[in-house]
Order: structure tokens, then C-alpha cells, then sequence
């Protein structure tokens, strides 16, 4: 199946009334106010970030807002990202705005360009891009150490900021608490000379790393404890991804992330509910640097929304790692991850995933949205989509007793089958209205394969398959008549026996002449192709793995990868790795993107055909 080709993004491309947009949510409200009221409406944009000089100096920005994707490149994006990328760029797309992709690469010892190039791959594959009418708007945090470290001697200057020498303990200690106002550190009240003189020294490699840094002079008595003084930069002699050995101080994430939004000129900074603290100190940094005349005006506003819970799932990175450091998966693009590697290898598609994250909604309460909502989308997205195959997964050999007498000895029927039912259906892909349907082509002899469980020598009640005396039809072949099955020493089922009835091919005119009750799913042993079948499950079996402070290794589900040899049809055998398909009867299935080869199939079962999740 093809990638949808990543969403234009260009204002002008986007510029229709939000009449005609997905039904609202609190964000969308929030933009059409803005809208209405001409909050943005004098904002300049000067073709890149920059001050306020900067963008007094540019055009009126042709982009009705701003948002952006601030990801940092410390590890693989997982469904919570994918939600919040669906959410920043969609919303861009939605109201004639534009989305940056920014890489928040504040913190140089957890970095990598390993993690800069995977996360560009997930925002692409998701359907999304950063080209904005011939302008590219990928950017990354470091290229303003140098506006960050200006911004901070002003607010020197200007008395807002002061180094402090306590160690991390004592100032841990008088911070206070809920109940507790803080205490003012011993170097508070040093000048704004004395601090920009010992700034540059920090600045210079002239103090050792962790000996001081510098914080903002808000309010110790704040009721917010994130008022109390928040540090804004640090030493740590740690070499850069991007910016090599050239500083050795690092802005702190919650005052690098408000600069780096006023540079880019976002309008609606939107982030999760755990960030709803850090809002104050947001606003009041951009204030004074608004007033200061460093940034321009209006500045960002940031507005949370609920992250997702999903359950049976993790997102904490750390706990994705463990689970990949001590082996318990095959990596991060394990198909059992939540990970997006690991999704688009268990066969998820953009749009299924697109359709998750407007279908999840956006609140600001969180819930826990159930695994089966996100497994539904993926169904549905690939119910018009796959093409149709059948597979035999637990084979047992039917033979045919009769086929050398009535078709003759050797004889390979041809049969065919249509790969998509639905083709006439508009949200087809791939298939045009009024085209032929793409057909599938195999043929049948005196022996096929069909699942094991589509016999029973003594069948239960209301069982409709084979069994001594029964009919039932091989799905695109013939009917057949059970006559019973051989058995080994063990007394093992080894082969299940049955007569072929003539002229009741499928299509054919006597097709209907004898009624039956079932149709089964069967590949010829002639053309069938063997294949590796990996049957995934979730990977835990609790609903909420690391709530409340649980050991989330021990719900780890024993049985969420089972590996079989399958037995397809000739069809299956020429797909391509990340075509999906549906294997009549067992699932969804995506030929694997990194072992699957023309010599040696593999494929994943990406969700079954319903929702059998504990039942």
C-alpha cells in the first residue's frame, strides 16, 4: 500500500473557513476567537526566526497562526507524539497557518542525530511536512544560544536575573514548599554588575560545572513554587550535536522554550497539562523581554491539553528503553512498541493514525482512552484498503479423493478471486470507479491445505465445517463432501479426506446447485508459498502496566509474539514490505518492513478482524 503523500501545509494552500474543518474542540475555539478579534492580525514575519528588529523589518506574515512541534532528540517518538503532531500540524492545516518542526536541543548529553533523523521520518510518514511555500521551517533550539545568552544579560541589566553560588541541596531546601514560602538566596541581592561580570565568567569556563547558576528574580514567596526563582542557565561542559565545544552553559528547557517560541513567532503554543505550572513563568519571561524591546509583540500564548493514556501501553522513554536495553523486545521498531517505528512496522498506517488522534479529541481532563479505540481505526482505514488473501496458519492437509476420476489426473483448476470486495466504494485507494477490480489468481488440485480447527471428526453443536458427511465449500473452488480424516500412531489427525462434487466452481452456473451452510478458506499445495507469520498481541496484560508505582516488567504478556509457518496463496507471495492485507477470516496483516523478502515472506499480524481483546 502507498504512504499518503505528506500534507501541504503552504497558508495558501489551507486558507478555508473553519466552517470546513473537523467539529471543535477547546483549541480550535481558542484559534477562532483569536481569529475573530485580530489577536495576530499586525504580526511581521521576516522569512526566518528572529528579534523583534528582526521581524519589524519584514512583511506581514501570511500565515494566520503558528504553531509548532518542539520534539527533543533524545530518543524514538511514540503514539503520545503522534498525537500531538496530528494536533500542531493539523490544526496549522486547518485554519490557513503553518506548523514549525523544532527541535529542542537544549540538554547535549542526551541528544543524537540518530534521534534528529527518526523524528523528521515519523513527521513525513504521519502525512505531514515543514515546506511552507518554498520555505523550509525545521529549526532547532541551538541555533539561538546565542539570542538566549543576550536575552539573559538583559535581564540582568535590568534586575530581573542573578547568579547564585548555593549548591543544588541548599537551594533545593530554600525553595520551600506548598506550605512554606521560600528563602532569599545569600547572593540575591548581588548588583547587576557584579552578576553580568560572573556570567561572563561562566560564560568563559571560569567556574566548574554545577558550582552556580543563574536564576530569575521573581518572587520566593510565590504560591507557585515554579515562581520561586527558577534557574534559566547552567555549567556543564558537555559537547553539542550541533554547536560543538562552543559554549559550556546551557539555557534551562523552561526558559530556552518560551524564547524559542517568540523568535518563530508562534501564536498558540500548545503542550500538555504538565506544563500547566511552567505557564506563569512562560508568560512573565516574555513580558519583560517584550518590554525590554528584545522580542517581538504579541508575544506566544501557551494553552495544555490532556497527553494520552493509552492502556496497555508505556510512554515514558525511560521505561521504553529499559524494555529495549534488557531485551524483553527486538528494539524500538518493535512491532509490539508503542513507538512509531514500531507502529508502522505492525502495519499502522498515517491515516489510521490521523483518525485516532481527531477521534481521541482534545480535552483538558485526562482519561484513559482503551487500546481497542486505536485498534478500530486501523480496521477501519484498512477495511477499503487491503487487499484480500488467504492463509492458512495452522495447516492440515485436505485431500481430495475423487479429483484423478472427475477432473482428471493431475489437473490444476484455475480460480480467481476479487482482492478488493469493496472496490466500487469511493474511499477506496488505488481503485478507480468504473475499473476493473484487481483479481487474484491461484489454482486447486487434488490436495490443499486448510486450517486445522475446519475439521472435526465428532463436531460440536452448531459446528458447520467439515466433518464425516458434511459439505461446505472451498471458498473461490468447489463444494466438497467429508468423508473422514487419517491419523498417525498417536492417534493424530494427519490428513482430513473429502470428495470433490462436480461443476459447483465458484462463478460457474452450477455453482448453486448444492446448498451449503459454510464456506472455509484454503491454499493449494501446489502453489502455496510458505511464510513466516508473526502473530503479535499487546505487550502487557495489565491496562494500566506502570500505574501507581508498578513493577510494569512483571505484566509483561508471555504470549504477545508467536511465530508460525503459514501457508499462503501465490498472491501473498509478491507483496512488497509495508503492503497491508487482509488474511480472510485471521486479520490485518503488513508484509514486515525489515525481514520480508520475495524469497522469504514475512508478515505481521497488524489487528485482527474484531475486537477479541479478553473475551
Amino acid at each position: 500500500m502507498s504512504t499518503p503523500t505528506p500534507a501541504n501545509t503552504t497558508p495558501a494552500a489551507h486558507a478555508a473557513a473553519p466552517e470546513a474543518v473537523k467539529p471543535s474542540n477547546f483549541l480550535r475555539q481558542i484559534i477562532e476567537a483569536d481569529l475573530d478579534k485580530g489577536t495576530y492580525a499586525s504580526r511581521r514575519w521576516a522569512g526566518s526566526p528572529g528579534d523583534a528588529a528582526h521581524h519589524a523589518a519584514g512583511e506581514p506574515d501570511p500565515a494566520k497562526i503558528r504553531t509548532r512541534f518542539p520534539p527533543e532528540p533524545n530518543g524514538y517518538l511514540h503514539i503520545g507524539h503522534a498525537k500531538s503532531i496530528c494536533i500542531n500540524f493539523g490544526l496549522a492545516r486547518d485554519y490557513g497557518g503553518v506548523c514549525h518542526l523544532r527541535f529542542d536541543d537544549t540538554n547535549p548529553e542526551k541528544e543524537d542525530t540518530e534521534y534528529v533523523n527518526s523524528i523528521k521520518d515519523a513527521v513525513q510518514w504521519l502525512g505531514f511536512g515543514w515546506n511552507n511555500g518554498g520555505e523550509s521551517n525545521l529549526y532547532q533550539a541551538s541555533d539561538y544560544f546565542g539570542f538566549m545568552y543576550r536575552a539573559a544579560e538583559y535581564l540582568i541589566e535590568a534586575g530581573h536575573a542573578y547568579v547564585d553560588e548555593q549548591t543544588a541541596e541548599q537551594m533545593r531546601i530554600n525553595r520551600g514548599d506548598f506550605g512554606k514560602p521560600g528563602v532569599d538566596s545569600p547572593f540575591r541581592s548581588r548588583t547587576p554588575a557584579e552578576n553580568l561580570r560572573i556570567f561572563r565568567e561562566m560564560r568563559d569556563g571560569k567556574h566548574e560545572d554545577g558550582s552556580m547558576v543563574l536564576r530569575a528574580k521573581i518572587d520566593m514567596a510565590s504560591p507557585n513554587i515554579n515562581m520561586r526563582d527558577p534557574a534559566i542557565y547552567r555549567i556543564r561542559r558537555a559537547t553539542h550535536h550541533n554547536t560543538g565545544d562552543t559554549w559550556c552553559i546551557y539555557p534551562m528547557y523552561t526558559y530556552a522554550h518560551p524564547i524559542e517560541d517568540a523568535l518563530e513567532q508562534i501564536t498558540h503554543s500548545l503542550c500538555t497539562l504538565e506544563f500547566e505550572d511552567q505557564r506563569p513563568f512562560y508568560d512573565w519571561l516574555l513580558e519583560r523581554l517584550t518590554e525590554g524591546g528584545l522580542l517581538a509583540s504579541p508575544p506566544p500564548r501557551q494553552y495544555e491539553f490532556a497527553r494520552l493514556n493509552l492502556t496497555y501501553v508505556i510512554t515514558s522513554k525511560r521505561k521504553l528503553a529499559q524494555l529495549v536495553y534488557d531485551h524483553k523486545v527486538s528494539g524500538w521498531d518493535d512491532p509490539r512498541m508503542p513507538t512509531i517505528v514500531g507502529l508502522r512496522r505492525r502495519g499502522y498506517t498515517p491515516a489510521a493514525l490521523q483518525m485516532f488522534a481527531e477521534r481521541i479529541g482534545v480535552t483538558k481532563s485526562d482519561s484513559w482512552i482503551d487500546y481497542s479505540t486505536l485498534e478500530g481505526c486501523l480496521r477501519e482505514d484498512l477495511e477499503l484498503k487491503a487487499h484480500r488473501g488467504m492463509a492458512v496458519i495452522n495447516p492440515v492437509k485436505l485431500v481430495l479423493t475423487n479429483w484423478d476420476e472427475v477432473m482428471g489426473a493431475g489437473h490444476l483448476e484455475p480460480c480467481s478471486l476479487p482482492a478488493l470486495p469493496h472496490q466500487n466504494h469511493e474511499a477506496t485507494q488505488g481503485v478507480a470507479e468504473g475499473t476493473e477490480s484487481p483479481t487474484r489468481h491461484f489454482t486447486i488440485g487434488k490436495e490443499v491445505w486448510i486450517e486445522r480447527e475446519d475439521f472435526e471428526e465428532v463436531p460440536p453443536k452448531g459446528y458447520k465445517r467439515l466433518y464425516p458427511g458434511n459439505k461446505v465449500r472451498l471458498k473461490g473452488g468447489y463444494v466438497i463432501e467429508c468423508t473422514g480424516c487419517t491419523k498417525d500412531a498417536a492417534g493424530n489427525i494427519t490428513e482430513v479426506l473429502a470428495t470433490v462434487v462436480p461443476d459447483t466452481k465458484s462463478g460457474t452456473p452450477g455453482a448453486d446447485s448444492v446448498k451449503v451452510k459454510a464456506a472455509i478458506t484454503w491454499v493449494g499445495v501446489t502453489d502455496g508459498v510458505n511464510a513466516e507469520v508473526r502473530m503479535y498481541d499487546r505487550l502487557f496484560l495489565d491496562a494500566q502496566p506502570d500505574a501507581g508505582g508498578k513493577d510494569f516488567i512483571e505484566s509483561l504478556n508471555p504470549n504477545s509474539l508467536k511465530v508460525v509457518t503459514a501457508i499462503v496463496e501465490p498472491s501473498l507471495a509478491n507483496a512488497k514490505p509495508d503492503d497491508k492485507f487482509q488474511f480472510e477470516r485471521h486479520g490485518y496483516f503488513v508484509a514486515d518492513r525489515v525481514d520480508h523478502t520475495a524469497g522469504k515472506p514475512v508478515f505481521n499480524l497488524a489487528v485482527g478482524l474484531k475486537d477479541s481483546w479478553g473475551k
